[in-house]
């Protein structure tokens, strides 16, 4: 039932999730007392080298290992979604799924906080915050709003039956 405007909310969970999978959110840069100046791009599918400089590019893009946390949570997200999207005849278990889903939107930021700290750890790098990193944010506000108007459904539908 796409006309349900918790139907919307689910379709742009499913847009931002998939852009969140292929944008960056994070900047690692080496500190600016370093002998030379390198940046990498912290994203869902890892760690890649961006240095702008001639002589770093014939480099091979430096690759944090162990980064499927958050590609297994940036996947998960869109996913979710829209397996929720389809459960329109099963309201409490839709509910039940969008509040999963806004654990995990939130988890996403346990996970990256997680890998921001292990990549100052191991690189000894300064991080910068990018626009795309605020989107699980976006999700999660949209799922407590769709979450929101499928329980308001479920008690029209029981107020429904009272009356019959």
């Amino acid at each position: 039932m796409i006309q349900r405007i918790q139907s919307v909310y689910l379709v742009l969970i499913i847009v931002l999730g998939i852009v969140l999978l292929v944008e960056p959110v994070l900047l690692f840069t080496t500190p600016t007392d370093a002998a030379q100046q390198r940046m990498w791009e912290f994203g869902a599918t890892g760690l890649d080298e961006i240095t702008p400089d001639l002589d770093m590019l014939m480099l091979e893009p430096a690759h944090l290992r162990g980064s499927w946390g958050l590609l297994l949570t940036s996947a998960l997200i869109p996913f979710l979604a829209l397996v929720d999207l389809f459960l329109f005849k099963r309201r409490i278990l839709q509910a039940r799924l969008n509040i999963f889903l806004a654990l995990l939107c939130v988890g996403y930021y346990g996970i990256l906080y997680m890998y921001v700290w292990f990549a100052q750890m191991n690189l000894g790098v300064d991080w910068h915050i990018l626009f795309w990193a605020g989107i699980p944010l976006v999700c999660f506000v949209l799922t407590l709003m769709a979450t929101r108007r499928i329980l308001a459904d479920e008690a029209l539908v029981r107020a429904a039956d009272r009356l019959r």
